[in-house]
Parts: C-alpha cells; structure tokens; sequence
C-alpha cells in the first residue's frame, strides 16, 4: 500500500500538467472545430462538419500541404548526411570533436537570427551567395533563391537541414557509441570490409534511432513554422511559402476564423498520427512480431 501511495505521489501531478496542457487544450480544439468563432465573442456558433468540408473543398489547401511535402523529402538528406558525419566523426579522426562542435553549432543558433542571416546571405540583388557565383563566372546559377515559387520552399528546406543535421548527428553518434568493438574486430577477422561492417552491423544496430530520425523528420516537417513565419510574417506572395501552420496562424489570428483553424489543426493531428504509424510499418514494422 505504501508504494502505491509513493508511485501516485510521484505520478499525480505529470499526470495533472499532462491533462492540463496537452488533453484539455486537445479536447477543446476538437470542440471549437465545430463552430464558427471569432476568438473573441463568447457566443460559438455550431456549424457541423462545415469547417471541415471547406478544407477538403479548397484547393488551396492541397497546395500548401505539398510545400509540407518538400521539407519531408529534404529531410531525407538530412538524415542521410546526419549520419554520414556521425559515421566519420566516430571514427579515430584528429580533431573529430572541433568538427562535432562546429556541426552541432547551428543548433544552438536562434531560428530568427538564422533566418536574418539566410536573408542577407540569399538576397537577389546583393546577397553574398548570387555574388560569389557570379565571380566565379557561374551568373547563370544565381537565381531568385526567396522570391521564385519553384524554389522557395526547397531554399526554405534546406535552411532547416542545416540547423538541424548538427542534432540528428549527435543522436546518430551516441547511438554508434554503444556499438561494442568486438563486433567490428569478429567481422573485420572474418574479412569484411568497411562497407559490409556498416550494411550489416552498424545499420542493423541504428534501426531504432533511424526510426527516431524518420519520426522527427515527418513531425518536423508537417510543423513546419519558424522559417517561413520569420521571413514572411505577413504571408508569403501568393502563399508561395505557406506550410499547413503558418496557414493555421493566419485563418486564426488575421481573418478571426478560429473554428476553421481549429479544424486544420484537428486534422493536422489526424495526419500526423495516420502518417507516423504508416512510416513505422513501413520501415520497422513488418518483420516485427
């Protein structure tokens, strides 16, 4: 009896913020997606499945999902580049910890001063990137790299990639540090070479951290925000930039439409979970009993 009464001491208040924070704000979003409110008047208006019809009748909803898309097919050369560095910089390298630093350190880096960085470094007309190119004699590489809309979202992209590979490649070596040696020493006795040791021994022993770094590039991706918002605040041209959040932010807070936000968050969520469970059948989960 007594441990059961430490065990809810310890339990009762996790469980209480958890309520509080992550189940009732849940609960409510699910309730105000079924009316039409303003976020200031205290009268909610019921409206059904309307708010939900209207994001699958528009068009333009699909299209920006699709920029949500191009930050998750990024993020698979994040992932691959995570762990090419972390292979390496495992490896008996002079100076491999400097190199750790300086990977990880655009992590650590403020998303807004990244984004002001980005800004200056890719500007049209004098930014330092278009400006180098045309030194070099490659002008016809430069290009429009925050204002052209095939391309945008790409730059968008691979400006997260760059914050976050430093991350995931931290995650990656902590993971190829609990490898023992003697795996590699058995395997290298019985002739195998550098690429067979890491096909059959390191990446068999990464399947659940890769499967940690898939997750967190498809919720990084679906959450897309900081980047776009900080440069666009306002809303890109045409919606040229827009993720399925930053879209969510400006139908709540510009046009005062919170149940329709409400309900692309709903849905959001809804993704999220169908998507994340269908990456884990996917890749981990068809052999598993």
């Amino acid at each position: 009896m007594q441990k059961i009464i430490i065990l809810w001491s310890f339990l009762i208040i996790p469980l209480l913020l958890l309520g509080i924070f992550t189940y009732y704000p849940a609960f409510s979003l699910i309730t105000i997606s079924f009316t039409n409110w303003n976020g200031i008047s205290s009268i909610k208006t019921g409206v059904g499945l309307d708010n939900y019809i209207r994001v699958f009748s528009d068009p333009k909803y699909f299209e920006i999902f699709s920029h949500n898309l191009i930050y998750f097919f990024v993020g698979f050369v994040q992932i691959g580049l995570s762990l090419y560095f972390a292979v390496i910089l495992n490896s008996k390298l002079r100076g491999r910890n400097i190199f750790r630093a300086i990977l990880f350190s655009p992590y650590i880096i403020n998303s807004v001063a990244i984004a002001f960085m980005f800004t200056f470094l890719l500007n049209n007309e004098v930014g330092a990137l278009n400006v180098v190119l045309k030194e070099i004699g490659l002008e016809s590489l430069s290009m429009n790299w925050l204002s052209d809309p095939k391309i945008i979202n790409y730059t968008l992209a691979f400006m997260s990639t760059w914050k976050y590979m430093g991350f995931m490649m931290v995650i990656i070596i902590g993971a190829l540090q609990s490898i023992p040696n003697d795996i590699y020493e058995a395997a290298s006795i019985d002739g195998a070479n550098g690429f067979q040791a890491f096909r059959f021994i390191t990446l068999p022993s990464l399947r659940r951290i890769l499967e940690l770094c898939f997750f967190l590039n498809l919720n990084g991706a679906l959450s897309a925000f900081e980047f776009p918002f900080v440069i666009f605040p306002s809303g890109s041209p045409l919606g040229m930039s827009d993720t399925f959040v930053t879209n969510t932010l400006l139908t709540s807070f510009r046009y005062s439409d919170f149940g329709l936000a409400s309900a692309m968050g709903v849905l959001l969520m809804i993704i999220t979970i169908i998507l994340v469970l269908a990456q884990r059948w996917l890749f981990f989960g068809r052999d598993e009993k």
